[in-house]
């Protein structure tokens, strides 16, 4: 009688889970594949068509676009580790008792707000009236206010620090777990902060830095609001092409057909750096 009872625990629990992910990721998917499929031939009239697929490969707006995304994307997910790793390894293994909690606490503030505030936040700092800007001109070093908007420097510091606690969390719990004994016998065996680095630390955080990597690398790849906003209209970020052709031309076969590329290419990206770095899907996301 127990069995029936937990199986229907389980299915009760599990129920909101399985609606978001099949009403919310599935078939939307689904959908937009199938739209991205069609070709209008007239009104209303449409035909199975591979066209849009073909017209990203040959504009090179399309694959200028999503090249410099993705690169853009990289260069800030690499930043972002080597700003968090620092942070996260004094949260585990430093801090004690109530600072630690207080030093996570402090990761998490900034995220009780939305996206679109925080990134409003960074525009009143670097805009040409700016604290920044105005602090500048104050010391000396600047003759003239200085417009620090819409450039690649301001979409580097939005995705930065938008994405920096989803690299924190990770590792955090991964060197959590970390024993101090083996840090300590790296030393004793004559090891400098380098080797104890390189031999010890680094690959036992591994599965959490590939993990942030992939999260934050996802998330700014998928970014619309920084970029626009940071950015400005020279931001050429490839979610603005997608958010150009469903909203603005009305295009959706076309956008359909962007979404689809980015949703394989970024994850043909993953893939590529699981590879590389030797690390398994399974052993990531345990």
């Amino acid at each position: 009688m127990a069995r029936p009872e937990r199986s229907l625990g389980l299915f009760l629990l599990m129920t909101p889970l399985l609606l978001w992910l099949v009403l919310l990721i599935l078939i939307p998917h689904l959908d937009m594949l199938l739209i991205s499929l069609q070709e209008r031939v007239a009104a209303r009239q449409y035909q199975l068509s591979m066209s849009h697929y073909l017209e990203f490969f040959t504009e090179p707006l399309y694959i200028n676009t999503f090249i410099r995304t993705a690169l853009m994307s990289l260069l800030a997910t690499g930043i972002t580790l080597l700003i968090a790793f620092p942070v996260a390894y004094y949260i585990a293994k430093m801090a004690r008792g109530r600072s630690q909690h207080l030093l996570f606490l402090l990761c998490l503030i900034p995220f009780w707000v939305s996206e679109l505030v925080r990134t409003y936040g960074w525009m009143i700092l670097l805009r040409e009236s700016g604290i920044i800007s105005q602090g500048l001109l104050w010391i000396g070093i600047t003759s003239q206010p200085l417009e620090m908007l819409y450039n690649d420097v301001a979409i580097m510091i939005g995705l930065v620090y938008g994405s920096m606690l989803f690299m924190v969390v990770p590792l955090v719990t991964t060197l959590g777990s970390l024993d101090d004994s083996l840090v300590e016998a790296g030393y004793d065996l004559g090891g400098n902060h380098w080797n104890v680095l390189r031999e010890v630390i680094i690959p036992h955080a591994a599965p959490g830095i590939t993990s942030g990597c992939i999260v934050v690398f996802m998330l700014s790849l998928g970014n619309y609001l920084t970029p626009v906003l940071l950015g400005g209209k020279s931001s050429l970020w490839f979610t603005e092409q997608i958010y150009t052709q469903f909203i603005t031309r009305f295009n959706w076969e076309q956008g359909a057909a962007l979404g689809i590329l980015l949703l394989l290419l970024s994850s043909l990206i993953v893939w590529a750096g699981l590879l590389l770095s030797g690390q398994s899907f399974r052993k990531v996301m345990s």
